[in-house]
């Protein structure tokens, strides 16, 4: 049984950072796509971060472009995604997803999100103004 466990969201003053880890089990790590989404009150859920075991990172939202990081420790099954700079429109449930599929990550939206074959439970991150 695969399982997503995503942890390390918090409450954080902006301009402050976390790293959210996304730890994989029963899952494989070998032709992979894993993205983290996000959540905020009242809004669709969107993509925020991808990264593919063949085709690398990519980043969906240009509001964190520069500030939000993913990676992975494939000897770890995790995947992270370090966070800087906050802003309290960063606050949401960040969830992690993983498909076994490596090309999902060159999608958006809609066909990223449904693509998805795997869904952890969300970690809260809230950022104070």
């Amino acid at each position: 049984e695969v399982q997503l466990q995503a942890s390390g969201g918090g409450l954080v003053q902006a301009g402050g950072s976390l790293r959210l880890s996304c730890a994989a089990s029963g899952f494989t790590f070998d032709d992979y796509s894993i993205a983290w989404f996000r959540q905020a009150p009242g809004k669709e859920r969107e993509g925020v971060s991808c990264i593919s075991s063949s085709y690398g990172k990519f980043v969906y939202a240009d509001s964190v472009k520069d500030r939000f990081t993913i990676s992975s420790d494939n000897a770890k099954n995790t995947v992270y995604l370090q966070m800087g700079n906050l802003k309290p429109e960063d606050t949401a449930v960040y969830y992690c997803a993983a498909s076994t599929w490596d090309r999902l990550c060159l999608y958006r939206n809609a066909a990223l999100d449904s693509g998805m074959n795997y869904w952890g439970k969300g970690t809260q991150v809230t950022v104070s103004s």
